[in-house]
């Protein structure tokens, strides 16, 4: 015979009990105890649910943040909630460890982070587009990379001859970079009309593109990583 599971106790949100500068703390260890423990960015409504209705989360947000400018990690807003990382200045001694769960973006070549940061403000977006837009062949593997990586995911298919597949971006695009939506992408009509790119594809565009995912121009090419040989044809069969 089973053992029934005793309810869920109710959680006391209000604790109107507790002194003022108490309750502001047991507040923010909740919130903080929340994001810690949540294997994904946990979204404002959530963290709402652990707090009164006169907490300002955004000020109880701030004060943890606060608290950890010391620390190698901080609370960041990506993909629409909040989720603790780990600073960027330690990326490389996290990649030293093997199995690291978070050690910053991948190593992409430059021309896998030019093609995903093409997909990034062009999707969707087919790769014969992306390869008109580079100025050179934008190979399956390339794509099959990007996808292997989880940064980019089959769209919808392009209303062309053979129905060709659209890339776009995934929410790990988002976590990965620090991007709490794509509208945090720099505006790339501005950046152009300020001069620091030019409209054909060229070295300015792929360093702005890098720029605006704040990564570095990438491994040289000839440094590409072996992956599998990889075939659109499957993608969504």
């Amino acid at each position: 015979m089973s053992r029934r599971r005793s309810p869920p106790t109710e959680l006391d949100q209000e604790l109107a009990e507790f002194p003022e500068a108490l309750r502001w703390r047991e507040w923010m260890g909740r919130v903080e105890a929340a994001i810690f423990a949540a294997p994904a960015p946990v979204p404002r409504e959530t963290l709402a649910q652990l707090v009164g209705a006169a907490c300002r989360l955004d000020d109880l947000l701030a004060d943890i943040d606060a608290e950890l400018r010391a620390r190698p990690y901080e609370i960041v807003r990506v993909a629409g909630g909040w989720q603790f990382r780990t600073r960027p200045r330690h990326a490389a001694a996290l990649r030293a460890i093997e199995g690291s769960k978070d050690a910053g973006a991948p190593e992409f070549t430059k021309l896998e982070m030019i093609a995903l940061s093409a997909i990034a403000y062009l999707q969707p977006v087919t790769r014969a587009e992306l390869s008109r837009f580079a100025g050179r062949e934008i190979s399956r593997d390339v794509i099959g990379r990007l996808k292997s990586c989880g940064v980019i995911d089959a769209g919808p298919r392009a209303p062309a001859p053979g129905a060709p597949i659209a890339w776009v971006t995934t929410k790990r695009f988002l976590e990965i970079f620090a991007l709490d939506s794509l509208r945090d992408l720099p505006d790339l009509e501005a950046l152009e009309r300020g001069g620091l790119i030019r409209s054909e594809s060229d070295e300015g565009v792929d360093a702005a593109l890098d720029d605006a995912l704040g990564v570095d121009g990438g491994a040289d090419e000839d440094e590409e990583p072996e992956t599998p040989e990889f075939d659109e044809s499957d993608v969504g069969a």
